[in-house]
């Protein structure tokens, strides 16, 4: 099975521009015998659809520009945002045309929130915590995140700043913070959170998505 994965646009220590994915995913990944194909740009984009199986849509630390969801900015836009916000929304429409399975995580939840007409609250508070902090969420018992796990809360990370207000029509949310802060949705096809499981090495998080999509792909090939 191949991943198409978002790479991520950063700079080096020594001040040079690099595309990236982080080494977590990479762990998981090889863990679960899955090829990632990292993807950049929207190059031979069809030929992409075709080789892979799935999308992750990663997370970022530049956000969405608000323009794409009809606000004005209240921080400067980053100069690769729109550059991302056109990479993002682009692979999301193409891999959810050809009906298969999309998995976003932080920016990604926003990302597909917005890409399908949802809207974002530009600053949140108490959410961007340090690496290893944690609060509670809490599952829709009818959701992908219950059937992975089998209990209605956990703990989890939190490391954004901004989060989903308005949602996209057509999704349902699926997890909760405390604090009423949308943590989770889905949409047929589409899964995403706004943790970073990757950082926690949830392995049974991936694998259940991984093993839904084995499921899936068998009963259409059927």
């Amino acid at each position: 099975m191949i991943i198409a994965i978002t790479e991520r646009y950063g700079l080096s220590e020594k001040g040079s521009e690099k595309y990236y994915i982080d080494k977590e995913f990479k762990n998981i990944f090889e863990k679960l015998n899955i090829l990632l194909f990292p993807v950049s740009s929207l190059t031979n984009l069809t030929e992409v659809i075709n080789i892979c199986d799935g999308l992750l849509v990663t997370g970022s630390a530049i956000d969405i520009n608000p323009k794409n969801y009809k606000e004005q900015s209240i921080a400067k836009i980053h100069e690769k945002s729109e550059e991302i916000d056109t990479l993002d929304f682009t692979l999301i429409k193409e891999f959810n045309k050809a009906n298969k399975p999309i998995l976003g995580i932080c920016r990604g939840i926003q990302a597909i929130n917005v890409c399908f007409g949802g809207s974002l609250y530009q600053d949140i508070e108490n959410h961007k915590l340090e690496k290893d902090k944690r609060h509670n969420v809490r599952f829709d018992k009818d959701s992908f995140l219950f059937e992975c796990y089998g209990i209605e809360e956990m703990q989890i990370n939190s490391l954004h700043h901004q989060a989903i207000k308005k949602l996209a029509k057509g999704f349902k949310v699926v997890a909760k913070s405390d604090d009423g802060i949308i943590e989770g949705i889905e949409n047929k096809n589409i899964v995403a959170v706004q943790w970073h499981p990757e950082y926690m090495m949830d392995m049974q998080f991936f694998k259940y998505f991984i093993d839904k999509m084995h499921n899936n792909k068998a009963n259409k090939d059927h």
